[in-house]
């Protein structure tokens, strides 16, 4: 039996948060045995659980809401609490999104880290998907398949960065050196109109890798040659987390995106023939 795990101690971080730009402080608290990870805006006197089904938006980030209270790009903090096998965690906000920090999950798996790891007093449990559940968008799919063990696949084609494959064998090690130093990245000519949306404003070369017609423009940022598709990978850990208990399948995604991976998830719940609850 694996006990479920929850930090030692508070660590606090400041940053820039991606999308609206404002400086923001977060904090990782350790909480209850069996509370889940719960996103608290202090600003609002608002908490968020971290649930597929509390996911309002999913356009350049997943975004999740209670009432009028949203946070937004939970995807990298949620694939670093994943990584680092972290089931009960309070994450405290003055504002709308975490910090990007260095625009991968690396920069929040240190910090969780710092925070040391405690067990809790009851045991944890997985989700083992029983049945095959693919959801399709255009020329997008992505499927939770029966398996005895988590992996991810993702297959990606882009214009300038063409197509990139990667496939992961879940472990947290192998989250630590293969998938969470991926960086996000966008597109140059996309930024302007962005920030007319109120997007990207928090965007830099130094938590971005910034691509143009020729490539990678900041080059020197880049940590991997197929970075992009692994970042594809980093999301859907983090996307899939919002089940609120690790999962036991093989996930498959081509061309997804957080719009798909949450859809994933809400066919997988809908119906109970496709999973089942079991202790780890």
């Amino acid at each position: 039996m694996t006990p479920r795990h929850t930090v030692v101690h508070p660590v606090t971080a400041t940053g820039t948060a991606l999308h609206s730009g404002v400086p923001v402080t977060m904090t990782l608290s350790p909480t209850a045995s069996g509370s889940g990870i719960v996103f608290r805006r202090t600003d609002l006197n608002t908490d968020i659980a971290a649930r597929y089904d509390l996911v309002s938006e999913t356009r350049l980030g997943t975004v999740i809401g209670q009432g009028s209270a949203r946070i937004g790009v939970v995807e990298h903090l949620m694939a670093a609490a994943a990584g680092a096998e972290i089931d009960d965690l309070l994450v405290s906000l003055d504002g709308p999104e975490p910090p990007i920090l260095d625009g991968d999950a690396l920069s929040y798996l240190a910090l969780l880290e710092s925070a040391g790891m405690r067990e809790q007093d009851q045991p944890r449990t997985a989700i083992k998907v029983l049945k095959p559940v693919t959801v399709e968008s255009r020329d997008a799919t992505a499927s939770l398949l029966p398996d005895d063990t988590l992996s991810y696949s993702y297959e990606l084609s882009y214009p300038v960065i063409g197509e990139q494959y990667y496939a992961f064998a879940f472990s947290r090690a192998g989250f630590k050196a293969e998938i969470a130093p991926a960086r996000t990245f966008g597109f140059l000519n996309e930024l302007e109109t962005l920030n007319k949306m109120d997007l990207a404003k928090g965007a830099s070369l130094a938590n971005t890798l910034a691509l143009d017609d020729t490539g990678v423009i900041n080059r020197e940022r880049q940590r991997f040659a197929d970075e992009f598709v692994r970042h594809k990978i980093l999301d859907a850990i983090g996307d899939m987390a919002l089940a609120g208990a690790p999962l036991i399948a093989r996930f498959e995604g081509k061309k997804s995106g957080h719009t798909t991976n949450n859809a994933l998830l809400r066919a997988l719940f809908a119906d109970p023939a496709n999973y089942e609850y079991r202790q780890s």
